[in-house]
Order: C-alpha cells, then sequence, then structure tokens
C-alpha cells in the first residue's frame, strides 16, 4: 500500500535551516507529483511547495526564496530544503502524493524558536 514517511523536522533557532526527507512507497513514484504542506496549530493546513514528475517546483509567496524542494526518483524521496527560518515557519509538515484518493504523511514537527 502507499506510504509516505517524513523525517527530519526539530527544534531549529531563527534564521537556522532544516531539511525534511519523505520517502515513498507502493506506487510508481517518478511519474507523480508531490507536494509539502504545513500546518500551524490553529490555523488550516497549506501548500508549502510542489514538485512535477519532470522537476517543475512551485512554491507558496511566504516561503520563495528560503525553501527549496526537491526529488530523487531512484530514492523515491521528495525533500523540502528550509533556510532563513522564521517563527512563523512553526507547524507540523506533511508530505503529500495525488496517488488514487491521495495519500498523507503521518508528519514531522518543525519548531522556530530561539
Amino acid at each position: 500500500q502507499v506510504q509516505l514517511v517524513e523525517f527530519g523536522g526539530g527544534l531549529v533557532q531563527p534564521g537556522g535551516s532544516l531539511r525534511l526527507s519523505c520517502a515513498a512507497s507502493g506506487f510508481t513514484f517518478s511519474v507523480w507529483m508531490m507536494s509539502w504542506y504545513r500546518q500551524a496549530p490553529g490555523k488550516e493546513r497549506e501548500l508549502v511547495a510542489g514538485i512535477t514528475y519532470t522537476g517543475g517546483t512551485n512554491y507558496a509567496d511566504s516561503v520563495k526564496g528560503r525553501f527549496t524542494i526537491s526529488r530523487d526518483n531512484a530514492k523515491s524521496t521528495v525533500y523540502l530544503q528550509m533556510n532563513s527560518l522564521k517563527p512563523e515557519d512553526t507547524a507540523v509538515y506533511y508530505c503529500y502524493a495525488p496517488v488514487h484518493q491521495g495519500y498523507w504523511g503521518r508528519g514531522t514537527q518543525v519548531t522556530v524558536s530561539s
């Protein structure tokens, strides 16, 4: 079955960096668009970044120039490099694959605080 497992969250100071990974299995990863979403306490889940199977990318305005999404089809893994982190980036970050009815990972907590 489809599984998405996120890694790499944690506590980081403002201005710091983190790299999230999402390991996918159970489907043909290389032909699907993949996305990262996030949900902060009391807020709706929002799209952070997406990457097509050909490598085209899109980003939320709030993270443009700071976050970079990438993928390694050989490893069935999508990444989110997050630089210049701000307290408002604090959220649970989820990986999403639009396979069949759509699948979500369980999420990984990112906390940006001094």
